[in-house]
């Protein structure tokens, strides 16, 4: 019986190697915090504004954004790229009464695209540049004290550029399609993904789990 077991098994892992994509896109950029010092910003990360630094709980390490001043906050990370291109992190972060925070993940630099979550509004939007207005949003339902995760794209499409965004809780399939999509008929700049943060309900806002991935 526990040959047979172990003949299935065997079976079960060749099969579903096939399953796995052949030529997986190595990232560009991985930081899970967990090699990085608690109380300090990993050297390879550039500070815009605010006091972010690594943290740790029973679950492991994480950088941390504090609860004020209620401002928008970000930071920079990976190599610097232009299209063809996904970064993504997860966020966690708490309401207070009626308040609430937002948070993002861009590309592109500090004057690049950004996805953010503004749960005050029960919005997934895109801004263009740090403190530019949202240029679209599509209705979102955020839940508090639960981890976050964003995605966003920027990718050539013939002669104009497709800016895709997802967002999906933490232990739930990503989104086939993107929730959200804006087109541009100019270049995007080459520049870092970044994160960011608002702490409008005055709790911590925590990030993880930082990805830049290419397309191809």
């Amino acid at each position: 019986m526990k040959t047979f077991r172990k003949i299935f098994l065997s079976l079960l892992a060749v099969t579903a190697s096939f399953a796995l994509p052949l030529h997986a896109a190595d990232p560009l950029y991985k930081n899970d915090f967990e090699s990085a010092e608690v109380g300090k910003v990993p050297s390879d990360m550039m500070v815009m504004a605010g006091a972010f630094e690594v943290k740790q709980d029973k679950d492991g390490k994480y950088l941390e954004l504090p609860g004020e001043p209620l401002d928008t906050f970000g930071l920079l990370f990976g190599p610097a790229v232009k299209d063809d291109v996904s970064a993504s992190a997860r966020f966690f972060g708490t309401k207070k009464g009626r308040k609430m925070p937002a948070f993002g993940v861009s590309l592109n630099g500090a004057g690049g695209y950004r996805l953010q979550v503004s749960a005050a509004k029960g919005k997934l939007e895109f801004f263009k540049g740090v403190e530019a207005e949202a240029t679209s949003g599509v209705p979102y339902t955020w839940a508090s004290d639960t981890w976050t995760n964003l995605r966003i794209t920027v990718r050539k499409d013939g002669d104009k550029w497709v800016i895709e965004g997802r967002a999906w809780a933490v232990g739930s399939p990503e989104p086939e399609k993107p929730l959200i999509t804006l087109e541009e008929k100019n270049a995007p700049s080459n520049g870092k993904a970044g994160i960011w943060g608002s702490p409008f309900s005055g709790t911590p806002i925590k990030f993880d789990d930082l990805l830049v991935t290419p397309l191809k």
